[in-house]
């Protein structure tokens, strides 16, 4: 048995919906349900149902990313390694898992921090929904 594509369904959705012609109130809530449902998952990447998970979760959590073949919530990213120390070398750049090691420390290569800021951890670790 073939597997559907969550975009084919989301696709069909509309049309599915416009079918459902003139009638009582009850098409009436499907057709915004089903609206309330399309546009969420157009402007935010998730079900209005994923979104209040994620918001008691704390986690990002989405069908989209079922999809995509991912897990349902993505997993916290690991805070990123320490970059190498890199020198300037003649002809080449030699760079240096431990500079302390070295006997003399040249200057490095790059100038700039070698470490987030808090600001920039407070960010990679914050809680969904971002407000």
């Amino acid at each position: 048995m073939r597997r559907i594509p969550f975009r084919i369904w989301l696709g069909a959705l509309p049309g599915a919906v416009m079918l459902t012609g003139c009638g009582p109130a009850a098409p009436l809530a499907a057709q915004a349900g089903a609206a309330l449902t399309v546009g969420s998952v157009a402007a935010i990447h998730r079900t209005p149902i994923d979104a209040v998970y994620s918001a008691i979760t704390g986690r990002d959590c989405s069908i989209v990313w079922l999809d995509k073949g991912e897990s349902y919530c993505k997993s916290v990213e690991p805070p990123p390694p320490a970059p190498q120390y890199c020198t300037r070398s003649i002809g080449t750049v030699d760079c240096w898992s431990n500079p302390q090691d070295m006997a003399n420390i040249a200057p490095p290569l790059a100038n700039g921090p070698s470490t987030l800021t808090p600001a920039q951890e407070q960010d990679r670790t914050k809680r969904w929904p971002p407000l």
